[in-house]
């Protein structure tokens, strides 16, 4: 390729959406991965697409739920321009209701996403059925939400590598792949190695890795929704698995090593959903990912770095955040727009 109108350093889920959003307006990309696409968080396992509970609304919250809202059509496009399917479905979530305060708050809950969910998505309890993909309530209820989506990570990523390759963006990838100059405005979605650099850049922490594990399981409930039991990701794919994560650590010995934290996962996985104890683990993964010192992404101008931008830390969030971050910053990137990003994600905010 020619000089490119526009770099993206960083073949994660946000470097490669944002390198997306681009080539559909006409832009000619090129995407610098130093190791490999979803060689970080990006390549993990779980692809729980799942709202913030709906109370206590915050531009945060406002700014995902656009995101979930918009990603069905995104994703659509996607599979469209290079022919992947990423495992995008809104099939939902479940999760069970402790005790009678727990049910009271849920009803609070389901009233107001009535009016903060503009209709479009509900928050509904509904009484256990005893169903095998239904995890135990000791309440006799659950919350059934609409809004909440899957994916699968890596069929993900190879769908937006296949959609940019068709449009004709350029992906470098591997040691020594980045060439001696690059053009146009650089995009740094760089994930933990980015929040190092920023910290360097400022003098002052902009953001941790922080360890995560999960697990494949093969059991095939691909229509079912996604379960969220005392924390725990239960995520059922298209192809016939079912994601079980994820694990948050501070200390580690191997930041790509699985232990006996996993093992833990799975097995409340299997007792919090009886179906699963015969399931066998087809996939074990460990990984950093990317949390700002702020908890939110931080997207805007580097400071200090004329047509430098930052597109980073999207903790736990980064698949669901992705469609509207991605167009967020080619707004910015591309004309200077930066009206929609909430004042927490900024980098003067951030950093």
């Amino acid at each position: 390729m020619a000089t490119p109108d526009l770099t993206v350093h960083g073949a994660g889920i946000l470097g490669l959406s944002a390198a997306w959003a681009a080539v559909r307006r006409g832009v000619k990309v090129r995407v610098i991965e130093m190791d490999r696409p979803g060689a970080g968080s990006s390549g993990g396992t779980v692809g729980a697409l799942s709202p913030h509970v709906p109370e206590t609304w915050n531009d945060k919250k406002a700014f995902q739920l656009h995101s979930l809202l918009m990603a069905g059509d995104w994703w659509q496009a996607v599979t469209a321009a290079g022919g992947r399917d990423p495992g995008y479905a809104r099939t939902g979530r479940l999760q069970p209701v402790a005790d009678d305060a727990a049910l009271a708050l849920a009803h609070i809950r389901a009233a107001t996403a009535r009016t903060l969910w503009q209709g479009r998505a509900t928050w509904a309890v509904i009484p256990a059925t005893g169903a095998p993909w239904e995890p135990f309530s000791a309440s006799g209820w659950l919350i059934r939400d609409t809004l909440s989506a899957r994916l699968q990570p890596r069929a993900a990523l190879a769908a937006l590598i296949a959609a940019l390759q068709a449009a004709g963006a350029e992906i470098l990838s591997g040691p020594g792949s980045a060439p001696a100059q690059s053009g146009g405005p650089q995009i740094w979605a760089t994930g933990v190695a980015g929040l190092g650099a920023l910290t360097n850049a400022a003098g002052r922490p902009a953001g941790v890795g922080v360890k995560g594990q999960a697990a494949l399981l093969r059991h095939d409930a691909r229509d079912a929704p996604q379960l969220f039991v005392d924390g725990l990701h239960i995520v059922p794919h298209s192809d016939g698995t079912v994601a079980i994560g994820s694990t948050s650590e501070n200390e580690w010995d191997d930041p790509a090593a699985t232990d006996s934290r996993l093992d833990t996962l799975i097995d409340r996985a299997r007792n919090a959903l009886p179906c699963l104890i015969t399931a066998p683990v087809v996939d074990r993964w460990a990984g950093l990912r990317p949390r700002a010192r702020s908890r939110a992404p931080i997207i805007g101008p580097w400071p200090d770095r004329p047509g430098h931008f930052i597109l980073n830390g999207g903790f736990k969030i980064g698949f669901g955040m992705a469609p509207l971050l991605a167009e967020t910053v080619i707004d910015l990137v591309l004309d200077g727009r930066d009206s929609a990003i909430p004042p927490g994600f900024r980098p003067e905010t951030c950093l």
